[in-house]
């Protein structure tokens, strides 16, 4: 956790050390984030030859990655967790293709990083630095073999800083000097490597101990301020990297953004937790990417270590998205889609009261959306047949029916369980009723259902028109008289 936040301070530090300027310093900065992000869109693949990919990824940092250290991590790791039988077949197909799909992975990841670079809106050259990712100071690197100076001086900074860092928290500063002049030369620039290596305990201290979060924020180039479309803009494509891990999952945020930005809507939920919901139905799967694609993409049954790593993600994303500035809300949203009204979801069991409307909505909508989608263990369901097993689930206790009812309308599928309500009274104007008849003011109707004090005064005076009250006794009496005074009444 945290690995990329402080190789990028680190990799600014010996920038500062070795006079780069403030351009190169924001590339650099940008470099280091992004340049391991391009491997979560090849993880299916990597995982397919490998095993586990951030194990895979883990291991690589141990070699100097050329040459027979290279060719033997790769062996070993190839076909992991299979039957020796079949583990020996994938190990002689895959040496005798090595070269050619490794080379095709690298290719990938580079232009994946680069690609979300300049989704993103960043530097136009970050494309181009990003490519160098895998490559080597002694030209053994890949996709190209670039050599030397030809490799971009912000990506070899950033080469230095990444695996520093690995070897720096895994060993401490000794072991991390001991690695940069072992590989001076061949996997990194010999003069930034001296440099490491004289001022190591200075451009290291305090680096294990701060929070890289703050640290890394403050240390970001002067950007402009993002304007709401323009978050939005970010949020859809980091969005839709998360959903390349798997390409089970493709479309997936994309789907869920909109399915429940309107099924809030169809709930008369406020301006702001429409915007909230469709937020987060872009990055709620950004934890799917701590865990390895042996798991998401396993036919069988999984394990209980395997599950319990599974349930796990909804918090890595929860964590990621409330470290940054404004996105709290959001956070709080994502992080509990697989939470359930009964307790039975994961990973904090939350269940009842606990759960807010936006949070049991954006549930039921994040449901309905897998259903629709194929699965390593399943195919995908046609609506009807999403739609019927969403019902079940809420008539299960595990979703609200209120929730899912409102995801089905949406869809355009008949819901049964919907009651026809009095004069025209919506389902949202009957809640809103019940709190009335309650003693509730507009403000506290408002918090009550998280809406605005006026998109509950609107309601409030709809109401009123269309049950023909002057006041709440009135209102208290027609809800009486059909049953609308509690949710469970009539």
């Amino acid at each position: 956790m945290e690995h990329m936040l402080r190789a990028s301070l680190l990799g600014l530090r010996i920038a500062d050390r070795a006079g780069i300027g403030q351009a190169g310093r924001g590339r650099i900065y940008y470099a280091n984030l992004l340049a391991w992000i391009g491997c979560h869109a090849d993880s299916f693949e990597l995982a397919a030859l490998f095993g586990d990919d951030i194990g895979f990824r883990a291991d690589y940092y141990m070699i100097d990655s050329r040459g027979l250290p290279m060719f033997s991590l790769m062996l070993r790791r190839t076909g992991s967790g299979l039957p020796a039988w079949r583990r020996a077949g994938r190990r002689s197909r895959f040496a005798a293709t090595a070269p050619t799909a490794v080379r095709t992975l690298i290719r990938s990841h580079c232009s994946s990083a680069g690609e979300l670079a300049n989704k993103v809106g960043l530097d136009e050259s970050m494309a181009g630095i990003l490519s160098s990712t895998f490559e080597r100071w002694d030209g053994k690197g890949l996709p190209l073999g670039r050599t030397g100076v030809e490799i971009p001086l912000e990506m070899r900074v950033t080469q230095l800083a990444d695996s520093a860092e690995v070897f720096l928290r895994t060993g401490g500063v000794d072991a991390a000097v001991a690695m940069v002049r072992r590989r001076r030369g061949t996997q990194f620039d010999p003069e930034l490597a001296d440099l490491f290596c004289a001022r190591a305990r200075g451009l290291t201290q305090g680096l294990l101990d701060i929070d890289p979060w703050p640290a890394a924020l403050a240390a970001a180039p002067e950007d402009a301020v993002l304007s709401g479309p323009e978050l939005d803009s970010v949020l859809m494509a980091i969005g839709d990297f998360a959903d390349l891990k798997s390409p089970h999952t493709i479309g997936h945020s994309r789907g869920v953004a909109a399915l429940a930005a309107e099924t809030a809507r169809e709930r008369s939920l406020s301006f702001e937790e429409v915007v909230v919901l469709r937020r987060a139905g872009w990055v709620h799967d950004l934890g799917r990417m701590g865990v390895s694609n042996g798991i998401w993409d396993k036919t069988s049954p999984l394990s209980y270590v395997e599950r319990e790593r599974l349930q796990m993600y909804p918090y890595l994303s929860e964590r990621i998205l409330g470290r940054v500035p404004g996105m709290s809300r959001v956070a709080e949203v994502a992080g509990a889609h697989h939470e359930r009204i009964d307790g039975s979801g994961y990973p904090r069991g939350l269940s009842g009261a606990a759960l807010d409307p936006s949070q049991r909505i954006f549930a039921a909508a994040d449901a309905y959306q897998t259903y629709l989608e194929p699965r390593p263990h399943r195919p995908a369901l046609t609506p009807l047949e999403a739609g019927t097993r969403l019902r079940e689930e809420a008539e299960a206790g595990r979703l609200e029916a209120e929730a899912a009812d409102a995801v089905l309308a949406v869809t355009g599928q008949e819901t049964p369980r919907r009651r026809l309500l009095p004069c025209g009274l919506t389902n949202r104007e009957a809640e809103v009723l019940r709190l009335l008849c309650r003693g509730l003011n507009n403000r506290e109707i408002a918090n009550t259902l998280y809406i605005s004090p006026k998109t509950a005064g609107n309601h409030v005076e709809h109401i009123y028109l269309k049950i023909g009250a002057g006041n709440r006794v009135g209102a208290t009496l027609f809800a009486l008289e059909h049953g609308l005074w509690s949710a469970s009444a009539g």
